[in-house]
């Protein structure tokens, strides 16, 4: 798993989700990098490792939690905050913070979830056709070129390759008796994400926040993000 750092301070690693590796996902956190060293695990199957035929959130889990540091402020977006959420119930962190993670296995039952799960099953298996299939269905508005920049090619393709995140078992239980706080964040855009993390919410005893404005991608955000993150995690310190 590669690993990207920028600045010094307290830890705060930031764990990508599908299609957009790395600073891809975080490059509006940046400015972060003035009060927090930010530690960038870059998943396996995305680039610069090697790409993967499969990708398993247990394994990266595994390869997550080599990277995480006692005290360490964990924060994490959509199929990353699924491997967060399987790593932090071994980890001794300082807070975690999971943004729209697509746990579907933890809200079984509601409509809005179940009718999910079935529309991720028809994703195509060609790069292009997949982010034209998935960007909609996650609240994205990004624009397409033809033929891909090979980066985000390289993303879709392992973005297909990953296993289906509702076959998680979340391990609620661990993580709720853990001693540090949970944050939980959606972007207030589509019903089976908000009805992910209200289960989140409850079962966690976690802090809950809704940022609307840039779909799934609420880490694009910028300033509204970066204020909520670095007050939870401030409060989380004291």
């Amino acid at each position: 798993m590669h690993v990207e750092r920028l600045g010094s301070g307290p830890r705060l690693v930031l764990v990508h989700g599908s299609v957009a590796p790395g600073w891809l996902t975080w490059n509006a956190q940046k400015p972060l990098a003035d009060r927090f060293e930010l530690v960038v695990p870059i998943r396996s199957g995305y680039p610069p490792n090697p790409p993967l035929e499969e990708i398993d959130f247990e394994v990266q889990a595994d390869e997550l939690a080599s990277v995480l540091e006692p005290g360490d402020h964990l924060a994490a977006h959509s199929y990353g905050a699924v491997v967060s959420l399987l790593a932090a119930a071994r980890a001794p962190l300082a807070s975690l913070t999971v943004v729209e993670p697509p746990a579907l296995g933890v809200a079984r039952g509601h409509p809005a979830v179940e009718a999910f799960i079935a529309q991720g099953e028809g994703a195509p298996k060609e790069p292009h056709a997949y982010l034209e299939f998935f960007l909609p269905l996650v609240g994205s508005s990004l624009k397409l070129r033809d033929p891909l920049p090979a980066a985000i090619e390289a993303g879709a393709r392992a973005a297909i390759a990953e296993r289906p995140p509702h076959e998680a078992s979340i391990p609620l239980d661990e993580l709720a008796a853990a001693p540090f706080p949970k944050l939980v964040v959606s972007g207030g855009h589509h019903p089976a994400f908000d009805a992910v993390c209200d289960v989140l919410e409850a079962r966690l005893g976690a802090q809950r926040a809704v940022l609307p404005g840039a779909g799934h991608s609420v880490p694009r955000l910028g300033e509204p993000f970066n204020a909520l993150l670095e007050a939870f995690i401030r409060n989380a310190s004291r």
